[in-house]
């Protein structure tokens, strides 16, 4: 029998699955509403399954905080329009809400997900089939301080505590949380504007460091200057490449008279206490994830055609 669009939109607000599925669906079944469904139901695993080899690379972070601790999450779809759905919105708050008990990846992954029984990567795995693209949970963290507050930032949020891209900043401090708290969300701020390499410049990985000298004292050899100038001027290139790239010494973004160091110093009068900059983490959507580049009018002419 012939399927009209309209069948197949009312079936796909139903369930949420793709508009190829729901066709299919509905050939399957002579147009039958309620078989539909249930086939559509029947086959999500599989469908999933399918789904699963395709790259997932868009999708949404997710911030959850809670007293003196947060977390951050990313979950991948295949499109952004997926990440505007409601219900893949609402795995994503979800999700996000586990890792604040939970913490790491791998723990979040196997823990239960909220009002259900399955676990966080079985609802996932189980909404693939509804929203009908690869859908998958990528990696979470938490920040944890005994005294003072964790902020919180999603820049460009679509919901609340949900974007492309979220920050955490702890702040250690016996003083105000409040005012800590404000402060920290300030220099999630600026994390997520500068997007830097270390909190310290201990903590930037040796190699990468010996990296930059290397490059710089090739450079500086090519004046023909004598090797003791050279020393000079690989030190104040490396000087300039923690200002840029080390958190405590970049040039605060809210004011770039003075370094983030010398921003907590001065929030300390208000905080009222001393503080300390512990930890931050950034997670922007996607990072580190090889797209595949598509031909998109292929696509919609194979669409059509289909």
């Amino acid at each position: 029998m012939s399927i009209s669009a309209a069948q197949v939109k009312e079936l796909r607000d139903l369930t949420g699955a793709g508009m190829m599925d729901c066709k299919m669906a509905l050939n399957e079944t002579n147009g039958n509403m309620e078989e539909a469904v249930d086939w559509l139901r029947k086959k999500g695993i599989s469908k999933a399954d399918k789904k699963a080899g395709r790259t997932a690379a868009e999708g949404l972070i997710g911030v959850d905080s809670g007293v003196r601790e947060a977390a951050v999450v990313e979950v991948n779809s295949e499109t952004d329009f997926v990440a505007r759905n409601a219900a893949f919105q609402e795995i994503v708050a979800n999700v996000a809400k586990v890792a604040l008990a939970y913490g790491k990846t791998e723990a979040v992954a196997a823990a239960k997900y909220p009002g259900s029984d399955k676990s966080v990567t079985d609802v996932i795995k189980d909404a693939v089939g509804t929203i009908g693209e690869n859908l998958g949970f990528r990696r979470s963290a938490k920040l944890t301080v005994p005294h003072g507050a964790v902020a919180t930032y999603v820049h460009n949020a679509v919901a609340d505590g949900l974007g492309k891209l979220g920050v955490l900043v702890a702040i250690e401090t016996t003083g105000n949380e409040h005012a800590a708290n404000a402060f920290a969300r300030q220099v999630a701020m600026h994390v997520a504007a500068t997007n830097p390499m270390a909190l310290t410049a201990e903590q930037i990985d040796p190699a990468a460091v010996e990296r930059e000298k290397a490059i710089f004292s090739d450079q500086a050899r090519q004046s023909g200057k004598p090797e003791a100038i050279i020393e000079k001027m690989v030190e104040g290139r490396m000087r300039k490449f923690y200002e840029e790239v080390v958190l405590l010494k970049q040039a605060f973004v809210l004011n770039p008279d003075i370094t983030v160091e010398k921003a907590l110093k001065d929030a300390e009068k208000e905080i009222g206490a001393p503080a300390k900059i512990t930890a931050y983490l950034r997670f922007a959507l996607g990072e580190g994830i090889e797209k595949e580049e598509t031909d998109f009018a292929a696509e919609v002419a194979a669409a059509v055609k289909k």
